[in-house]
């Protein structure tokens, strides 16, 4: 079996991208909001790291996120985001999917894919990347022509802030904002 490394970097900027089992599109219905709002909110309580940049998919989820100062434990917060998620989809919404022997075994139900993707972010120019590429995401997959129309993105947060102005994105080529991001 492969083994799996991951840099962890105390108090680190880590990008992730994180796929539902069998890209079932599930995760921009207004219950499934909800629910990962709640999960994502409740743990952000209990274990502190700030978001700095997400875009929900129907089937993944890009985010951004600086953990605290001396913190390395983004599995973690993963983990119980996962939980609280699954449990509360699987009791609100769906029984979920025929489990196999592996995800029995491992008391997995088929909600998300068991890994998920992570790049530890190094300097300014990586995070602006990484920004861009998560905002721009759902132009890149076709779900909307424009960066502005889609509404469940931290894009509109740095429109506010300056960060953007409107109707970034128009006129971009698709191929510059392709990277590594584990979809």
């Amino acid at each position: 079996m492969t083994n799996y490394r991951r840099l962890k970097q105390p108090g680190g900027t880590y990008f992730f991208t994180l796929v539902t089992f069998n890209r079932k599109p599930i995760l921009t219905s207004p219950i499934s909001r909800e629910i990962l709002r709640t999960a994502w909110k409740n743990v952000q309580l209990k274990h502190p790291f700030e978001t700095v940049a997400i875009c929900l998919m129907p089937d993944h989820i890009h985010t951004i996120w600086q953990l605290p100062e001396g913190d390395v434990n983004y599995s973690m917060r993963w983990n119980e985001i996962k939980r609280h998620f699954t449990r509360e989809y699987l009791r609100q919404v769906d029984v979920g999917d025929e489990r196999n022997e592996s995800r029995v075994k491992r008391r997995e139900q088929t909600v998300w894919q068991r890994r998920y993707w992570e790049h530890t972010l190094f300097d300014e120019d990586d995070l602006n990347t990484h920004i861009d590429y998560i905002h721009y995401n759902p132009v890149k997959h076709g779900l909307v022509e424009r960066v502005d129309d889609w509404a469940w993105s931290s894009y509109h947060r740095y429109v506010g802030m300056g960060m953007y102005p409107p109707g970034w994105g128009e006129g971009v080529d698709a191929r510059v904002m392709d990277i590594q991001a584990g979809e």
